[in-house]
C-alpha cells in the first residue's frame, strides 16, 4: 500500500487519512492499521510501479509472472 498523510487524529485510536478519490474506502482508521512511513534502504527491492487507470480499472505494468496461487477461492499471480 502506498503511503498517505493524516487529515486529522479523530480520537486516540482513530485517524482521518488524505486519500486519492479513486481509493474507494472509509478513510478513517484505526491506528492499528497504520504504521510510519520509512524509505527503502539501499539494496531493497524497487518500489510498485506507478498505478495507471484505465477506463476507470486498476492495472500495472508487470515485467514477469512469478507464481500462481489460490486464495479464498481465487487465482492470485505474484509478479515482478
Amino acid at each position: 500500500m502506498d503511503s498517505y498523510k493524516v487529515k486529522r487524529i479523530i480520537s486516540t485510536n482513530t485517524i482521518e487519512l488524505e486519500l486519492p478519490s479513486i481509493i474507494k474506502i472509509h478513510p478513517v482508521v484505526n491506528i492499528s492499521r497504520v504504521h510510519m512511513y520509512k524509505d527503502q534502504i539501499e539494496g531493497q527491492k524497487e518500489k510498485q510501479p506507478l498505478l495507471v487507470i484505465i477506463e476507470e480499472k486498476k492495472e500495472y505494468k508487470v515485467e514477469k509472472i512469478l507464481n500462481k496461487r489460490k486464495f479464498r477461492g481465487k487465482d492470485r499471480y505474484p509478479v515482478q
